[in-house]
């Protein structure tokens, strides 16, 4: 990836106007025309979206995204979306006591819709945001509820696929842990024991770092630093490590570079806001100190990894170890090619990445970390990645779902996925628009933890 180091904010205030407008018909076109009755949408097929039953990740994305789109434009309706999709469809993810995905669901929509009033985007109504904070308080013990204690007394968020697995992307998740908990909230166990969801979280953390995070210090043959892998198996007799594997990745010792960018993105907004947490919150967990050191290890490894094995422009392919990938010569040299025979890039790794990057490079104060976002998100507002189609429901293009399974749509005439949307690219490619504008604007930065007063960034 080459760094755009002469980039400004200000220099994208143009393209995200017109990014805004572009956004604000798709989500038009949803409400309109997709049928409820199939279940949550999750991507696009020929641009239209459609469901896929996996695990129901991506609802919250749906009514998130017109909550970001008024935060966006004042535009009243969008907030009538949001607002009314949380309170009549997002119940149940609460309560699901089967996903790893309550991080992204329940704070893209109620914690959405209480940082709002937070911020002033909403007049404050104290029973309504006491019914956020309802939500939230029962969706971090729900999630904190799904756990595997290693061998070493740690512990992890165990991922749909059972008590044996440990997802990466969970490390994104494991922030609705930290609103449950500031909110005043715990998990209550067996015996009325209480359990602390700051300090499972925490755990989480360092069990993701521990395993899923390659830190080039010899664990195996493929200990590159900074790749991850997409999921770790764990023997729940004992709470051994055994393997790294892949679900959507090409194996267990290459890199699926959505993980990674979950792992980048994750890391840098944990890292931002357990920095704001005093001292006295951690004893008997951690020594603080030692806490962020060992994430900031994690997230520059992560984010350095990123940049070497992405295009010139900071799109990623799919995986850094795709079979195919070897016939684009160095493909790190040139710009990435969306429509070239072989290997499907994912847009939506960039557009997760990028939030972290620009989160990483100011907590940091590293101009690196900074300019790869605004590189990166000037090449997401542009072609081929911002779908001006209005025919096509989906905002950001060539976003890849699950390439081992053959889920994503290959276009005729093609030989990869090419063309299609998600909603969770959609959603986060609107997430850093608003990341980047409040930048642009010279207004509060924009974190999730923001619906904390007394973490809110000033």
């Amino acid at each position: 990836m080459k760094i755009d180091h002469s980039l400004k904010p200000s220099d994208l205030k143009a393209s995200l106007s017109k990014f805004w407008e572009i956004s604000g018909s798709k989500i038009g076109m949803i409400e309109s025309e997709y049928d409820a009755g199939q279940g949550s949408p999750v991507f696009t097929v020929k641009g239209k979206y459609t469901t896929r039953g996996w695990t129901e990740w991506t609802q919250g994305f749906q009514y998130g995204a017109a909550l970001l789109q008024f935060e966006a434009t004042g535009e009243e309706q969008f907030l009538q979306i949001g607002r009314h999709g949380t309170v009549d469809k997002m119940a149940p993810h609460l309560t699901h006591m089967g996903v790893h995905d309550h991080g992204f669901n329940n704070v893209s929509t109620y914690g959405s819709l209480l940082r709002l009033m937070e911020e002033g985007f909403l007049e404050k109504d104290l029973w309504q945001a006491e019914f956020y904070k309802l939500a939230l308080k029962a969706s971090g013990a729900v999630q904190a509820a799904r756990w595997t204690t290693t061998k070493n007394g740690g512990g992890f968020i165990y991922s749909f696929n059972g008590p044996h697995s440990l997802f990466v992307d969970t490390i994104r998740s494991v922030r609705i842990l930290f609103l449950s908990h500031f909110l005043g909230h715990s998990l209550k166990g067996e015996n009325d024991v209480t359990i602390n969801l700051l300090e499972r979280g925490i755990q989480h953390i360092c069990s993701t770092l521990d395993y899923n995070i390659y830190l080039g210090k010899g664990r195996d043959k493929y200990d590159v630093l900074g790749r991850t892998a997409h999921e770790c198996i764990f023997n729940t007799n004992d709470g051994n490590f055994r393997a790294p594997n892949a679900q959507q990745g090409f194996s267990g010792f290459t890199t699926w570079t959505r993980g990674l960018a979950w792992a980048i993105c994750g890391l840098a907004e944990e890292l931002e806001f357990l920095k704001k947490v005093e001292d006295h919150h951690f004893e008997g967990i951690i020594h603080k100190e030692t806490l962020l050191d060992k994430m900031i290890e994690g997230a520059k490894a992560t984010c350095d990894f990123y940049i070497q094995n992405s295009a010139l422009d900071g799109i990623p392919y799919w995986d850094t170890g795709a079979p195919l990938l070897y016939k684009l010569g160095d493909y790190t040299a040139k710009n990435a090619d969306p429509f070239n025979p072989y290997e499907p890039v994912d847009s939506t790794a960039a557009a997760i990445a990028a939030q972290g990057f620009f989160r990483l490079g100011n907590v940091l104060g590293n101009e690196k970390y900074t300019q790869a976002a605004l590189t990166i998100t000037q090449t997401l507002l542009s072609e081929p990645y911002l779908s001006e189609s209005p025919d096509h429901q989906g905002l950001l293009l060539h976003s890849i779902y699950h390439e081992p399974n053959g889920w994503d749509y290959v276009p005729v005439g093609q030989h990869i996925a090419s063309g299609e949307s998600s909603m969770w690219g959609d959603y986060h490619v609107r997430e850093l628009a608003i990341q980047m504008g409040r930048v642009i604007d010279q207004k509060p930065a924009y974190a999730y933890f923001n619906c904390l007063p007394n973490f809110r960034n000033l």
